[in-house]
């Protein structure tokens, strides 16, 4: 059978079995269709793949200009492919085992000051419903962390404003409780008081919506989060991941325990939190040449 063939009921296996976001699968179904176009172009099929073969085929990736991090992507998506064929006995061995992952350097992530958090997050200051959404929006994600997935992906039961904690339903399908402040607590209920309910449309579950009484988008908050990053006058290239960013920057910067952070942000690798504690020491040795007699 064709390499599309098991392709398919790869993904198959990974929707049903797995039960992986459609945008996973989209994401793997693209990578690795560009391997199979990779073995056709080289009359090869997937018996005769060996780990040369894998090794040039990230060598093709690197001639197209792709970064060691997106090589090492492929690689990966290539493993769980290879994995699941021997395991259903299609292949007997798998090239993949024998390849090095492409060396990767560490890329840290961009984060706001907290004097960029607070000007941002003051910047929709009217009361116009639209700008009490945002603002309630912009300071429940900060709060909390949260992707913006999960911020617009939010319903009703999901927000517990007595107790102080917001449900947010994350990657791979797993929930995670994260307590929420006060101000956010405050922000959000007056929205839902006096917002939500001129634009809910019976049954709607979905808690943030817009005036034409649909649920708010990933991009229209995307939209929103750009246009008020510049009404503060902020010149970084602000996204809605970079509040969750220094959300997690600053908790550690504050002196909360990396396991706590990881929990709050649903990271299922520890190693995946860390990374902030790379960004928190870097800060502090700017500061300390910037400041220091000595430095």
């Amino acid at each position: 059978m064709s390499a599309h063939f098991h392709l398919d009921a790869y993904l198959d296996h990974l929707t049903v079995e797995r039960g992986l976001s459609p945008r996973t699968i989209e994401a793997y179904a693209k990578d690795l269709a560009r391997y199979v176009a990779f073995l056709e172009a080289r009359e090869r099929s997937l018996e005769d793949a060996d780990p040369a073969f894998v090794a040039e085929f990230l060598l093709s990736l690197s001639g197209a200009g792709l970064s060691a991090r997106s090589q090492a992507r492929y690689l990966s998506a290539l493993r769980g492919w290879h994995r699941y064929l021997v395991a259903e006995r299609i292949l007997e061995d798998d090239p993949t085992a024998l390849v090095d992952r492409p060396k990767l350097g560490r890329r840290l992530p961009h984060v706001l000051s907290l004097d960029e958090v607070r000007r941002l997050l003051d910047t929709p200051a009217g009361d116009s419903p639209e700008q009490l959404r945002d603002r309630a929006m912009l300071h429940l994600m900060y709060a909390a962390g949260l992707r913006v997935s999960e911020l617009v992906g939010l319903e009703l039961g999901d927000v517990n404003l007595e107790a102080g904690f917001v449900s947010a339903y994350g990657k791979g399908r797993k929930r995670r409780l994260v307590p929420i402040g006060r101000p956010a607590q405050t922000l959000v209920r007056r929205y839902l008081s006096e917002v939500r309910p001129r634009w809910a449309k019976p049954g709607q579950r979905k808690v943030f919506l817009t005036r034409r009484r649909a649920p708010m988008s990933r991009q229209g908050f995307w939209k929103n989060v750009k246009r008020y990053a510049a009404a503060a006058g902020i010149t970084k290239n602000v996204s809605p991941h970079k509040l969750r960013h220094s959300f997690a920057t600053h908790l550690l910067a504050g002196g909360a325990d990396l396991r706590v952070v990881q929990a709050m942000l649903g990271h299922a690798d520890i190693a995946t939190t860390e990374i902030y504690t790379h960004v928190t020491t870097e800060r502090l040795r700017d500061t300390h040449a910037r400041h220091h007699p000595r430095g």
